[in-house]
C-alpha cells in the first residue's frame, strides 16, 4: 500500500535483452517518468518466458505482469522467439481465465531499443490500470486461500499444458507470414475449434487439479469445494466420479472425499 493508503501494485516485469530491455533503458537515460511499481527481469529472448515463471510471480503476490520483447519479424534470432511468447501469453490468458482471474493483470508488448517513449507511456497506462482493478483477488472476489488453490493446480498442470500446447494447440507456421500475424494469433487462439479443444484436453484436467489440490488440506463434501473453488455442484460431482473411477479420491462413510492413499 502506498501513503494514506493508496494501493501500489506489485508488478513484474520479463523483457527482453535486446529491443525492449533496451527501450526501457533509453526510458531511464532520457528521464521519461512512469510508475514505479514495476521490477524487471532481463532475458536473452521474450520466448525464455514460461507459463511457471507467469504462475510463480501470481503465486508470489504479485498483483500483474508484463512481458516484453521485439517487433514481431524483429526478432534477434532466427527461430522468431517473440511468436513463441505471443502463444504462450494468449494460452496463459485462457488459463487465467480459467480459475477466476482476470487476464488483463499479463500484458505483452513489443518494444524496440529506440522506443523509450513507447515503454514510458505502456507503463503509464499498465500501473494505473492494475491499480484500479485492486490486489491480485480482489476484483475477482476470490480469497486468499481460494487463490493460493487456484494458482497451485494450475502450477502442478503446466508440464501437461506445455506438451499439449506443442502437440495441438500451437499456432501454424503459415500466420507469421500473414501482413498483420498479431491479429491472425487472435483468431487462432479465439477460433471455436480451438475453445473447444482448450475446454476438452485442459479445462477439465485444470478443475480435477484444483479440486484435488484443495482435498490435500483434508476431506471435504461436494457442496464445501463447490463453495470454496467457485464451480456448480454437478461439475464438482462430475469430476469427483472421473476421479474415483481413476483411484484418485475416495469417499468415506459421511460422503465426504478425500485423497486416495
Amino acid at each position: 500500500m502506498g501513503t494514506g493508503g493508496e494501493f501500489n501494485p506489485k508488478l513484474l516485469g520479463i523483457i527482453c535483452n535486446w529491443c525492449c530491455y533496451g527501450g526501457a533503458d533509453l526510458c531511464g537515460v532520457s528521464r521519461l517518468q512512469y510508475p514505479p511499481h514495476i521490477r524487471l527481469i532481463r532475458v536473452m529472448c521474450s520466448a525464455r518466458v514460461d507459463l511457471a515463471h507467469i504462475f510463480r510471480a501470481f503465486s508470489n503476490g504479485l498483483d500483474a505482469v508484463f512481458v516484453g520483447g521485439c517487433h514481431l519479424n524483429d526478432c534477434h534470432y532466427i527461430t522468431n522467439g517473440n511468436y513463441n511468447a505471443l502463444g504462450m501469453v494468449k494460452i496463459c490468458k485462457k488459463l487465467l481465465e480459467c480459475i477466476g482471474i482476470n487476464p488483463a493483470r499479463l500484458r505483452h508488448e513489443w518494444v524496440s531499443a529506440g522506443e523509450g517513449i513507447r515503454f514510458a507511456n505502456i507503463m503509464n497506462d499498465f500501473a494505473p490500470a492494475i491499480q484500479k482493478l485492486g490486489p491480485l483477488g480482489s476484483s475477482e472476489g476470490l480469497d486468499e486461500k481460494t487463490l493460493r488453490f487456484k494458482l497451485e493446480a494450475t502450477a502442478r498442470l503446466i508440464p501437461y499444458i506445455k506438451l499439449v500446447e506443442r502437440q495441438r494447440l500451437r499456432a501454424p507456421l503459415k500466420l507469421r507470414s500473414s501482413s498483420e500475424p498479431e491479429e491472425e494469433y487472435d483468431k487462432f487462439f479465439n477460433s471455436e475449434e480451438i475453445n473447444k479443444l482448450f475446454d476438452d484436453i485442459i479445462v477439465s484436467k485444470l478443475v480435477i487439479s484444483q479440486i484435488t489440490s484443495l482435498l490435500r488440506e483434508g476431506p471435504l463434501s461436494t457442496g464445501e469445494i463447490s463453495s470454496t473453488l467457485g464451480l456448480s455442484p454437478s461439475e464438482v460431482s462430475r469430476q469427483l466420479n472421473i476421479s474415483s473411477k481413476q483411484g484418485l479420491v475416495r469417499y468415506d462413510t459421511g460422503l465426504k472425499c478425500f485423497i486416495a492413499a
